[in-house]
């Protein structure tokens, strides 16, 4: 008797430990758990970037992403095919269809007479942007390597050699929308780093994320300085900002970011999230490990990491195929938000990406470098 009432009371045991297993394993994929945005990994299925024909859109090599008048606005790298290049894209989020407009980038005539004018006709860099929040006609972008690129002629060299980062120095530009096919650089300012920030001479580790906060501050996430280190660095952008043509130093607002031991964890797509009462946060994608950073600034607690994966639709009803392929190198490398929404695009990398191939359906998308539109909503436990 008592060998039975031990074990109906191991079976209870038993039944009330593999009930407390199942709720942690379902509260660990539902987004109302505070932990499980923070401790799991959250998938994420993507849409293919398309042309109005249906066409994948072609090898952007997608650096940038923000809200723009109710659409996604994107940019292109100078790796990107030459048809993408010094352009906006214009896309719909709700579809990842490609608005058929072409926002071409011009020059200013004052641009044209400056320093920096012989790179940015060539084959200039972009790798960010940011839109003014209290004038969406005002486009903010950022260059990184130039070293493949017309260099400065002497007497600019000497201006702009003590940058304090690499030898051609970034360049934030300044983008004024003039109509709906063409958007112009007004302005240029390089930015100049101090040397006691260590940012090092990294032509193709520079700035990667750009965003607005309170106040017209300009955020700039830096890939990694000369410990290997992703920073955030800030830019005042005020009225009299875009009078000069000079330097703009860079200040360090001291965030709480995490640190590495090892390997690479750059910072390559960024974007504010205004909180009311606070200073809000920013979010961030670090590329090369699949993460998102939430960055709180009012310095209040330290940097939250979540852990992402990514989906490719494969588009095969016939049972060939799994529906979604997970990706084995997504490359994030924009992001923008809507809301209480983070809207995400990958920068296909070109060493990488055939990987991903699974599905058949799929590989003529990956072969021309074409990539995938993803979003998740804000989670609130990642602000408490």
């Amino acid at each position: 008797m008592k060998y039975m009432q031990r074990n109906s009371w191991l079976l209870i045991i038993a039944v009330a430990i593999s009930a407390l297993i199942i709720t942690v394993s379902t509260n660990e994929t539902s987004s109302s758990d505070d932990n499980a945005a923070l401790n799991s990994k959250i998938m994420l299925q993507g849409k293919w970037i398309t042309e109005t024909n249906g066409q994948a859109m072609l090898d952007p090599q997608t650096s940038g992403l923000k809200h723009w008048r109710g659409k996604l606005l994107s940019i292109s790298d100078a790796s990107a095919d030459s048809s993408q290049q010094k352009q906006l894209h214009v896309i719909d989020p709700s579809s990842a269809v490609l608005d058929p407009t072409i926002m071409q980038i011009t020059m200013s005539d004052a641009v044209q007479q400056g320093c920096f004018a012989d790179y940015l006709t060539d084959k200039p860099d972009y790798e960010a942007l940011a839109v003014n929040p209290t004038n969406d006609s005002e486009i903010i972008i950022v260059t990184e390597d130039a070293t493949r690129g017309i260099g400065l002629s002497k007497e600019c060299m000497q201006r702009f050699t003590n940058s304090g980062s690499t030898n051609y120095p970034s360049l934030l530009v300044r983008l004024l929308v003039k109509d709906k096919n063409t958007v112009e650089i007004s302005n240029v300012r390089p930015l100049q780093f101090a040397a006691d920030f260590n940012v090092g001479n990294f032509p193709n580790d520079g700035i990667e994320g750009l965003a607005f906060g309170q106040n017209n501050q300009l955020y700039l996430a830096l890939e990694k300085d000369q410990q290997k280190q992703a920073r955030i660095f800030s830019v005042q952008i005020g009225q009299d900002f875009w009078s000069t043509d000079d330097f703009a130093p860079v200040a360090d607002p001291e965030l709480l970011l995490p640190k590495f031991d090892s390997g690479n964890h750059p910072l390559n797509g960024m974007d504010y999230l205004a909180v009311n009462g606070k200073a809000g946060f920013l979010i961030a994608a670090a590329r090369n490990d699949s993460k998102l950073w939430i960055i709180d600034l009012a310095k209040q607690q330290p940097t939250k990491v979540i852990e992402l994966g990514f989906l490719a639709p494969t588009n095969v009803s016939d049972g060939s195929c799994n529906v979604w392929d997970e990706m084995d190198n997504a490359s994030l490398e924009g992001l923008g938000i809507i809301g209480d929404t983070i809207w995400m695009v990958n920068d296909p990398w070109k060493r990488n990406y055939m990987k991903n191939v699974i599905c058949p359906s799929n590989e003529a998308k990956f072969k021309a470098m074409s990539p995938l539109l993803f979003s998740m909503p804000v989670a609130k436990q990642w602000l408490n």
